[in-house]
């Protein structure tokens, strides 16, 4: 007997330019510049963007931010107990070809209960990044 799945539409370019935008504002709104990385649930870049005035680091950043939201299907700021020592994750190893990051500022995106992509935040303080990943993922609901 065979279940069915009922399907979930992916993540698709329109629904990363309103994440990519959402996140801008907020970091616009509170004066701080941020780079944004959008994957879909495959790993792979979808959207990114870097203002101009933001340190070069914040791509890489946002991006093993999302990558890690992605991996674990969990906000990273949620993370960032479990590396440290004698925590489940801080021995843990990875085959993958990025580094994970557990900062605060990295989220998974989720239609109908299903996880269809991640978005990540760098350049601000990790509390700042967390927020307006938050209001990305709420622009997008």
């Amino acid at each position: 007997m065979s279940t069915l799945t009922a399907a979930v539409a992916p993540l698709t370019s329109q629904d990363a330019e309103v994440l990519l935008t959402a996140a801008r504002r907020a970091a616009d709104a509170a004066g701080v510049t941020v780079s944004v990385t959008v994957l879909d649930a495959g790993g792979h870049l979808l959207a990114f963007r870097r203002d101009e005035r933001a340190v070069l680091i914040s791509g890489e950043t946002s991006t093993r931010k999302a990558y890690t939201a992605l991996q674990l299907n969990a906000p990273t700021a949620d993370l960032v107990d479990l590396v440290k020592p004698d925590g489940p994750f801080h021995s843990l190893t990875t085959a993958l070809d990025r580094p994970l990051l557990f900062i605060a500022g990295g989220l998974p995106v989720h239609r109908d209960g299903r996880l269809i992509g991640a978005v990540g935040v760098g350049g601000g303080a990790p509390e700042q990044d967390h927020a307006f990943a938050a209001a990305a993922v709420a622009a997008l609901v």
